[in-house]
């Protein structure tokens, strides 16, 4: 059998996103768009090797949005797509390559199946969907309608065989041609269409991202996680709370800076992934964390459920005490954790209530808090 090599080109600038990150490194729900489509093709049965064309100075970029995935060196592409399909061609080895837009982040396993198979009577293959609007010639008024019945909305990945490809190429009349499927058939190559999929949208514009956010989102499934804290008043304040300093007489007793707020907050995100609780991952036995700014382990919390692609939707912290009040910081305190996560402030509830005098926060002896997370993971 010949070798199958995935090229994913993302060479691109991605300007219309409106970003100054191309859009190929943006995170889409807690993963560069690129992983996306990189873990698409790289756990296929068929596939023997994932390569990526990037552009000139984006090996950072590259790396970060890659982390784990086994896709060798990167190919330096060119300004031009055909540019950057003609170094990756000329980087990998000779065999069946599919060529593939790093904006596509969603290919399903069966399109890439009828790509090869199409491919034992054809010299490429590429996925198209039937045109389902009407199609009209026109600028600010319409004039004339085009006849639908035989375009073809064409996708990728396009399925070559690579030393035909590199031929096309040698053969083309268009310099910077839009896609594979152009230069095969000016050459004389004959090529298959096999049906496509609606998830291989490309994503070019905000709408589509906002598109893709939502698709992603309908297929995971939504988890929640509580979590409790508490620390007595200890010492000469001030004392932090929520990730803000607070004005008080005295100050929580902690290893850490005693936030009982992000503790809490924390412990409801490990909580909702399954994670463990917030003494596992820093322990307060270990020295390092003495002293040490809570917002860290928040953040770190975070970062867990997001490496496994998970999105956090909402988080609620009911604050336990006497004192000190917490309505005139409420608002802080919100935006600080709103902060934290990378989150908009509406998704973060901070509330406080007393305990009537009752017990050790009654008593003023420290201050509890309970927080719930709401999150979501793939299924």
């Amino acid at each position: 059998m010949e070798p199958v090599t995935a090229l994913i080109v993302a060479a691109g600038s991605g300007t219309r996103m409106g970003s100054e990150t191309p859009k190929q490194y943006r995170p889409l729900l807690g993963k560069a768009l690129l992983a996306h489509a990189v873990e698409a093709l790289i756990g296929h049965p068929r596939i023997t090797a994932v390569r990526v064309v990037i552009g000139a100075g984006q090996e950072a970029h590259a790396r970060s949005a890659l982390a784990g995935f086994d896709v060798g060196d990167f190919i330096i592409g060119g300004k031009e797509r055909a540019d950057s399909v003609r170094a990756g061609l000329e980087a990998i080895a000779d065999g069946i390559v599919l060529v593939h837009d790093a904006a596509r982040p969603f290919c399903p396993p069966a399109v890439i199946d009828r790509l090869l198979d199409a491919l034992a009577s054809a010299d490429g293959a590429v996925p198209v969907l039937p045109m389902a609007d009407t199609v009209a010639k026109g600028d600010s008024e319409l004039r004339g309608t085009v006849n639908r019945v035989q375009l073809l909305r064409v996708q990728t990945p396009q399925a070559f065989h690579k030393t035909d490809l590199l031929y096309a190429y040698e053969e083309a009349a268009t310099a910077t041609p839009t896609d594979e499927s152009t230069v095969m058939q000016q050459a004389g190559l004959k090529v298959a269409t096999v049906p496509g999929d609606e998830s291989l949208h490309k994503l070019t514009t905000a709408n589509d991202w906002e598109r893709a956010e939502m698709m992603l989102g309908s297929q995971m499934i939504s988890r929640s996680g509580t979590g409790f804290d508490v620390h007595a008043f200890e010492g000469p304040g001030p004392l932090v709370m929520g990730g803000i300093t607070i004005d008080h007489p005295q100050g929580l007793a902690g290893h850490s800076d005693a936030d009982v707020v992000l503790h809490a907050i924390t412990d409801a995100l490990l909580g909702a992934a399954a994670l463990g609780d917030i003494g596992q991952h820093f322990p307060p036995s270990d020295p390092q964390w003495k002293g040490a700014a809570s917002d860290r382990f928040l953040v770190h919390a975070a970062d867990l459920i997001r490496e496994r692609g998970g999105i956090i939707d909402h988080v609620d912290c009911t604050v336990i005490c006497e004192a000190p009040k917490v309505g005139p910081h409420r608002a802080a305190i919100q935006a600080r954790v709103a902060e934290i996560l990378g989150l908009k402030a509406t998704q973060v509830s901070i509330k406080a209530t007393t305990t009537e005098s009752l017990g050790f926060t009654g008593r003023r002896e420290g201050i509890a808090a309970q927080a719930i997370a709401t999150i979501r993971l793939p299924a």
